[in-house]
């Protein structure tokens, strides 16, 4: 299956992060047994674009490490379906991704892994909640999500180092 992930970028990025970014999103995609072709978009911005967009976008006034704006309202588990495919493009729009590089690599160190590790977490993380996965509340729904990161990233042989 052909996604099209289009990256874009405010920051310097290490070599390979955008194959990193296309690799884990088809992944994530493929776990969730998405059967239609989706278009993504991802920045890659610094704590002070992120902070700026989470602002703008969610009146909240701090950085975080990522943001995601899903295209439709779906619940885990539920797809989207060619049905929702833009009829210029034939594929269907999830949303947008913003990841604070600066953010994940401060993790990254809080948490004794790589910066690839965290980057790769995040946007599973990312892609999940465009599919309709949420952590709002502390029990049922944080572990479900929870158990398909962790899957997802098992799969891709990406553990926490």
């Amino acid at each position: 299956m052909t996604h099209q992930i289009i990256f874009e970028t405010e920051v310097p990025v290490p070599d390979g992060l955008e194959e990193q970014f296309d690799r884990v999103i088809c992944a994530v995609l493929e776990a969730e047994n998405v059967t239609c072709e989706c278009e993504v978009n991802v920045l890659v911005t610094d704590d002070e674009g992120i902070h700026s967009i989470n602002l703008d976008m969610r009146e909240v006034d701090s950085p975080t490490d990522v943001l995601s704006f899903p295209m439709f309202d779906l619940t885990a588990g539920e797809k989207p379906t060619a049905e929702d495919a833009d009829p210029a493009t034939g594929l269907v729009p999830l949303g947008d991704m913003v990841i604070s590089l600066e953010r994940a690599t401060a993790q990254a160190q809080e948490f004794g892994h790589s910066v690839q590790r965290e980057v790769c977490y995040l946007t599973v993380h990312s892609i999940l909640h465009l599919l309709g996965y949420d952590h709002m509340d502390e029990g049922t729904m944080k572990a479900q999500m929870r158990g398909r990161e962790e899957k997802i990233l098992s799969v891709l042989g990406i553990t926490r180092e």
